[in-house]
């Protein structure tokens, strides 16, 4: 039976590895057993799931993915937490083959090099990264099907929010592209080592299709990133850089059936996919 770690084991198996955690990584431990239950038990696992596990640090919710009987990929970027993983694995009777450690950082892995191919994400995702890692894990992995990632609060507010929220943003649209997302619930600071000055939240999210196939995602998330670099205008405006001036943007975005006074917080990815698709349409000569 694989025996979690609590927080006397977490201190004593960093004092041994000489490990500190450093906010340059942004490495909070998790040292509750508990906790590390309710996320296994919250991701769903199937039992032949593969997950991928990025910054899993010292180990925590390695054992509890093991415990659930998931084959792990983990991807750890510090090399003394990599090398020790598997130990550590070992130690508490977790030593059966299904780990695999990648000594890489998360943002430079590629397909090829997870094997057998994930089909699941499953990660306390460090604080500074974790956006672009959860898309850069849903281009790069088309095996995945689901997954659940614990995030800073706010970070899981964007992440979860739809067209109207304040917080509603290139977050919340990029990730609606791959999947439909929610929020899976709150984790107080008090269960990591060292406590950080933000709550935490749980991002559950189901992949589907793309909204449109005729489109390239580049494509739309360039619209995307455009409408939302400047947020308080219209999208007429916010998007006259990318179209090539105001009144060919307001031609695609009438083409598109989108309001040119509208703003980038009220549509859903469906409408700026739209919206890519209609710029890719020459634009109509005046008679």
């Amino acid at each position: 039976m694989t025996e979690l770690l609590g927080p006397a084991e977490i201190r004593a198996l960093a004092a041994r590895l000489g490990v500190a955690p450093t906010k340059r990584l942004g490495q909070n431990f998790v040292h509750d057993p508990n906790t590390v239950r309710r996320i296994v038990a919250a991701a769903e696992l199937a039992p032949d799931e593969v997950v991928v596990e990025v910054g899993p640090g010292l180990g925590s919710l390695t054992l509890g993915l093991l415990a659930a009987g998931a084959r792990v990929q983990a991807v750890e970027v510090d090399p003394v937490l990599a090398g020790a993983l598997a130990a550590t694995a070992a130690d508490r009777g977790a030593a059966d083959g299904r780990l695999t450690v990648h000594a890489a950082d998360a943002l430079r892995i590629t397909a090829a090099e997870l094997s057998p191919a994930p089909t699941a994400l499953v990660a306390n995702l460090p604080y500074n990264v974790a956006v672009p890692v959860v898309l850069h894990l849903l281009a790069e992995l088309p095996t995945l099907r689901h997954g659940l990632v614990m995030v800073q609060k706010e970070v899981a507010d964007r992440l979860t929010a739809g067209p109207g929220s304040k917080v509603y943003g290139v977050p919340s649209v990029k990730l609606a592209w791959y999947a439909a997302a929610r929020p899976a619930g709150r984790v107080p600071p008090s269960v990591f080592w060292p406590v950080p000055n933000v709550d935490s939240g749980l991002v559950a999210f189901t992949l589907r299709e793309p909204p449109r196939a005729d489109v390239p995602r580049a494509d739309v998330f360039r619209v995307v990133d455009a409408a939302f670099a400047q947020r308080r205008k219209t999208l007429r405006a916010a998007l006259a850089g990318w179209a090539g001036g105001a009144e060919r943007a307001a031609q695609v975005l009438v083409a598109a059936g989108v309001d040119p006074g509208a703003r980038g917080e009220a549509l859903g990815v469906e409408a700026f996919a739209d919206i890519a698709a209609a710029a890719n349409v020459p634009a109509t000569a005046p008679e």
